[in-house]
């Protein structure tokens, strides 16, 4: 079942609304689920930890600072997103093999595409805070919803 963004936000005002400053990736254009945050910079070693992980239908939002030096997310991690049950993955950032990520059924916001993969072990990293940007508060246990008008971010789920 999807949830249109435009609906949501009608229907609950108090709800967050992030800029659009982001392009759909993935397979899935349409993609819910409750938040887990990561904040890393130039560095996805986190980003493969945490897709390792069972994702039981949350959202991965990793604030990669926008840094446009390299991406974050490829097709190898994609893929993992996919065998381990996350429902999307937001990007402030950039991702790379956008072909093989259009392919994977998984719903993927970023910023835009770079060829450039990240190092390893460059930066430190940080999970389950509170992360800001595009307007936006991204809470860990908050609620996104995304589809091809935008995201929408609730402190409670609001699509029942």
């Amino acid at each position: 079942m999807t949830y249109a963004t435009t609906d949501l936000s009608d229907a609950h005002p108090e709800a967050q609304v992030a800029e659009p400053i982001f392009g759909d990736f993935g397979g899935l254009i349409d993609f819910y689920g409750a938040i887990k945050t990561i904040k890393v910079f130039e560095d996805n070693a986190l980003v493969r930890a945490t897709l390792e992980t069972p994702g039981e239908g949350r959202v991965l939002v990793v604030d990669g600072g926008g840094s446009n030096r390299c991406a974050l997310v490829g097709g190898n991690l994609g893929q993992l997103g996919v065998d381990n049950g996350w429902a999307g993955i937001v990007v402030f950032g950039y991702v790379r093999d956008s072909e093989e990520l259009a392919e994977q059924a998984i719903g993927i916001k970023a910023l835009g595409t770079h060829p450039r993969k990240s190092e390893k072990g460059l930066h430190s990293a940080a999970q389950d805070k509170a992360v800001g940007f595009a307007g936006v508060t991204f809470k860990p246990g908050a609620w996104l919803y995304a589809d091809a008008d935008g995201i929408v971010v609730s402190d409670v789920p609001i699509h029942g």
